[in-house]
């Protein structure tokens, strides 16, 4: 009895080992954290992901006729410049011929037809076909923007140049192939819903949504970067998007079948619940042990808000190439065009038309979207102010690329891979030739507090190598949705 009393009057110490337990505990407050933190980057993503998708339907059909215009009066006008069209409206003729001939092809697919096709499947059958579609759709949409882009580049790069491309003609019609078969693609997704929303026993509909949490077992015990897990942020809100774009799909079908009777809304309600709540289920549970895991803090999504607000934000500048929806929308990997074409086709093909009372409520919904997307981009501008300033990153919005990149700038180390800087990165740029004396001053203390920063990350553990600085997210134009690699 004398050897047990040890075991029954022995006390724990645990102030010995406080930071120990110390850590433990913030990686506990860390988790808490995520729900909030996630969702607040998720909604603001969300409605970016608006914004680009509302710009195909209001801006651009308006900015085609304006481009529409002026080669119409040009030859009154008469021809003064070197150019019939600027790039941006060669941009926006090109996207609505697009838009256009693909809308014209998808009607020569009957959604009917195919519903009862995958119907007529047995149920794992569909369960394989649905894996299948979303590697499909991830691997569509990788490539996608590449083939768009190239296309664009091709109609405008200067024509003095010699020419080493294929021609406008042959990448047009990659493009139109690309985004047909894009939205056939995602047509198939809809149709594979809706059959699990109308299976009697909904088995399809659990093991489809029981196949996202097989997502937290391939991404949980992987070894994330800051840059990667910014890039599976991305990934997540523009498939949060698209999720609720093919629920409406879903919804509008069934409507039409049940000749839009209000009541089969409170039918379809526990389903659609179901869907969206193991999306963020999923998708909360997948960041939070991802965090764990990799020692990341919850703040990191607070700087990749502000990244994306930082990128609204600088593509409202003169300079800017692109369209600001558009700019934005690329580094989600987010392309609107195929899902706007099966949107248009699905609701042709739900509402009928007919009398004049009809077209001006069509009227009246365009000029809604119109008004619903101007104040999603004064509200998403406002915000990403408020972001930006208050990620101390509003000094990067007015600072002048180098005009050369540095002789002795070095390139980035094999050994840490997080770092994606490219050579010209490595050391702040130099103050431009016409620069006045007054900026001298500043600029040469913005370089010092550079030089200071880049000694105390030297200086860091290894243990804190993944926190790095914000200006590496910044430098991060293009992303693969295809596993965690950053080109």
């Amino acid at each position: 009895f004398k050897a047990g009393t040890p075991a029954l009057t022995r006390g724990y110490f645990l102030e010995h080992n406080e930071a120990k337990y110390t850590e433990r505990r913030e990686r506990v407050y860390t988790c808490m954290r995520i729900p909030k933190e996630l969702e607040k980057l998720m909604i603001f993503g969300f409605f970016l992901c608006v914004d680009a998708f509302l710009y195909v339907f209001t801006l651009l059909p308006l900015r085609v006729l304006l481009a529409l215009l002026r080669l119409f009066t040009l030859p009154c006008c008469g021809f003064s410049g070197s150019r019939l069209l600027q790039p941006a409206q060669v941009c926006d003729m090109l996207r609505g011929l697009i838009l256009v001939l693909c809308f014209s092809m998808m009607h020569y697919v009957d959604y009917s037809m195919m519903y009862h096709l995958i119907r007529g499947q047995s149920v794992i059958k569909l369960y394989i076909i649905y894996n299948m579609l979303e590697v499909a759709d991830r691997l569509f949409s990788s490539f996608g923007q590449d083939i768009l882009d190239a296309l664009y580049w091709t109609a405008t790069e200067p024509k003095e140049r010699k020419r080493d491309n294929i021609g406008v003609i042959p990448h047009f019609f990659m493009a139109v192939f690309y985004v047909f078969l894009h939205a056939i693609l995602i047509m198939v997704q809809a149709s594979t819903l809706n059959v699990a929303f109308n299976s009697h026993n909904k088995s399809l509909l659990t093991i489809m949504m029981s196949n996202n949490f097989v997502e937290i077992k391939g991404s949980v015990f992987k070894k994330f970067e800051k840059n990667n897990l910014f890039q599976m942020s991305n990934s997540d809100i523009k498939e949060r998007f698209t999720s609720y774009v093919l629920l409406l799909i879903v919804c509008l079908r069934n409507m039409e079948q049940f000749s839009w009777n209000p009541d089969h809304l409170w039918v379809l309600f526990p389903d659609v619940f179901m869907v969206v709540t193991s999306e963020v289920a999923v998708d909360v549970i997948k960041h939070a042990f991802i965090t764990k895991f990799n020692d990341i803090t919850a703040d990191v999504y607070s700087e990749y808000r502000a990244s994306l607000a930082f990128d609204l934000v600088s593509s409202r500048q003169k300079n800017a190439c692109t369209d600001y929806s558009d700019s934005v929308a690329r580094r989600m990997g987010f392309i609107p065009l195929p899902l706007a074409v099966l949107l248009i086709r699905v609701v042709m093909s739900s509402v009928r038309l007919q009398g004049a009372l009809s077209y001006t409520c069509v009227l009246l919904f365009y000029l809604g979207l119109v008004t619903l997307k101007v104040l999603n981009s004064i509200v998403l501008l406002g915000k990403s102010c408020v972001y930006v300033k208050r990620a101390k990153m509003e000094d990067k919005l007015f600072e002048r690329p180098s005009t050369a990149p540095s002789s002795s700038a070095k390139s980035p180390s094999k050994a840490d891979p997080a770092r994606c800087r490219t050579p010209s990165a490595s050391r702040p740029p130099s103050p431009p030739p016409d620069a006045d004396a007054e900026q001298l001053p500043s600029m040469l203390l913005k370089e010092d507090d550079e030089d200071e920063e880049e000694e105390e990350e030297a200086q860091l553990p290894s243990e804190t190598k993944h926190k790095t600085s914000k200006k590496d997210l910044l430098e991060i134009d293009r992303f693969t949705i295809c596993g965690n690699r950053i080109d």
